[in-house]
């Protein structure tokens, strides 16, 4: 497996290069119009799964009907056809570019109220304010954050009391599959590819020592989907 990382490794040399001389900006600008398109095959092939993740979101919502969701890592809204009717949306990413595609989404999910975009990291929220939502959604974002428990810190800082926090997660597969030892070979390569994206992270431990009073989750294999992410994580946490 090491001479395989060395050689990935040497791959990405011209792409680190371009990171430190600032050219890796100019992918940014590009990455939200390859997720756009990207989202159309994973939605079809994980359709079933998103619809089972969040059947339950609308009994987080008040007496009176309105429920309060902020979605973090919204990228182009590939989420937004599984909120339930009428919900109050608030949007954020740190990527400007993705607000085009965004907007499209938006316009085909009108059963929907959006509050606001906001160009902000899940690791510093300051513009969303304490205890402000009842619920929270995090869907193929932890894998690229740079500190995933300090992203969970402020989900349970925005969070309503008894609000909940809903996560779909790709993570490392198991020691002893092929798809652990393309992981370790690969990530350096894909990390760039995907924007920041780590392939072998064990997502579920961080959301066991989070705090939450009540953690829901489930390990599934995405068998459709790249080799790279078939291992998921899904659920939901009760603050």
């Amino acid at each position: 497996m090491l001479l395989a990382k060395i050689l990935c490794f040497a791959l990405t040399l011209p792409l680190q290069l371009m990171e430190v001389t600032g050219l890796y900006g100019m992918y940014k600008r590009l990455f939200p119009l390859l997720a756009y398109n990207i989202t159309f095959s994973y939605n079809d092939k994980m359709h079933k799964t998103k619809r089972n993740l969040f059947r339950n979101v609308g009994k987080f919502a008040h007496s009176d009907g309105t429920l309060r969701l902020l979605e973090i890592g919204c990228g182009s809204g590939a989420n937004f056809q599984f909120y339930p009717y009428g919900c109050t949306v608030v949007c954020t990413d740190p990527n400007p570019h993705f607000e085009k595609y965004l907007r499209m989404s938006m316009e085909a999910n009108k059963h929907l109220t959006y509050d606001k975009f906001v160009v902000l990291s899940g690791e510093d929220m300051k513009e969303v304010q304490d205890e402000s939502v009842d619920v929270v959604v995090c869907t193929l974002v932890l894998c690229s954050v740079s500190d995933v428990q300090q992203v969970l810190q402020e989900i349970r800082r925005v969070l309503k009391s008894g609000g909940a926090f809903y996560f779909l997660e790709h993570v490392v597969s198991d020691p002893s599959s092929w798809t652990y030892f393309f992981q370790h070979v690969l990530e350096p390569l894909w990390y760039y590819l995907g924007d920041g994206c780590m392939v072998t992270r064990a997502t579920w431990k961080d959301l066991e020592a989070a705090g939450f009073s009540e953690l829901h989750l489930k390990q599934i294999e995405a068998p459709e989907v790249t080799l790279m992410i078939r291992p998921h994580i899904m659920g939901y946490s009760i603050k």
